[in-house]
């Protein structure tokens, strides 16, 4: 999955830069989508795209705004619980902000949903802004699947080691050269991995990444690397041996995109205010 350079994400010296065309103001969204039905965010000229589905439905609204901005560009088949995203539309739009997410929904389809609407802080920047994105991936841990789980989480019929995993987790978090879980990545592979957690449940089991910026594809192979461990396939210690050899080869598959969910955002105090907020 394409994400912004580290260099780019978080930068408040440049703040100036991130303000809306003249005659327009920001507003800051909250979005839902499933991934299923879209060729990931970013707009396509032959495929559903949800930055395409979205300026249309504002487009019923008003003729006049410019392409939504998210926090991340997911890849097609990613889910997303919580995207924040930032629009510029025309300052006579029309539509109060308390109606404006419903206004949205009543054009959007069913996959995909805006869940708060309100103005963006001064300076804000849905994706330049971001101080953190987080995703959770999801695995079914189940002997046989599960149809209200098809196309919501990996099934995995065997047993999984969690404490292995989490073992291995925690040699990956940091700050590393992850070239080996990326792929095709044309950009530097330096990269802050803040958090790496696996969380076991009935049936559902979950792991856990925070991070400022990822390589292309980077979270689904560490997903894809942590399940080898999980079912013995991977001593926990041989990770770091993967995370040094920088060899794509070295590391698991990716998983499937449809268990990937982007599960939120954060941003820094100038932004929300001093506490900050998701």
């Amino acid at each position: 999955m394409r994400r912004a350079d580290a260099t780019l994400c978080g930068m408040t010296d440049t703040r100036r830069r991130y303000i809306p065309p003249a005659g327009h103001v920001r507003l800051r969204l909250t979005v839902g989508w499933d991934g299923a039905a879209y060729a990931g965010w970013q707009s396509q000229a032959s495929a559903p795209s949800v930055q395409d589905t979205l300026q249309g439905a504002f487009q019923h609204l008003t003729p006049a705004v410019f392409r939504p901005v998210a926090a991340g560009r997911t890849d097609a088949g990613v889910h997303a619980e919580a995207m924040p995203v930032h629009m510029d539309v025309p300052e006579g739009f029309g539509v109060p902000l308390p109606r404006l997410a419903r206004a949205l929904n009543a054009h959007l389809p069913p996959t995909l949903a805006v869940l708060e609407a309100a103005q963006a802080p001064s300076g804000f920047h849905a994706r330049f802004s971001c101080a953190e994105r987080r995703y959770v991936y999801r695995v079914l841990r189940t002997p046989h699947r599960h149809p209200l789980w098809e196309g919501r989480a990996l099934h995995v019929r065997g047993e999984l080691d969690a404490e292995a995993m989490n073992a291995a987790a925690a040699s990956l978090t940091g700050t590393h050269d992850f070239a080996a879980f990326a792929t095709q990545e044309d950009r530097q592979t330096v990269r802050e991995l803040r958090g790496l957690s696996i969380v076991s449940g009935q049936p559902i089991w979950e792991i856990h990444v925070a991070g400022q910026s990822f390589l292309r594809h980077m979270v689904r192979g560490l997903v894809g690397t942590l399940l080898l461990v999980g079912a013995g396939k991977l001593e926990a210690s041989a990770v770091t041996g993967i995370l040094a050899s920088r060899q794509r080869a070295q590391a698991g598959a990716n998983v499937p995109a449809h268990g990937l969910y982007f599960s939120g955002a954060s941003y820094g105090r100038r932004d929300f205010g001093e506490q900050g907020r998701d």
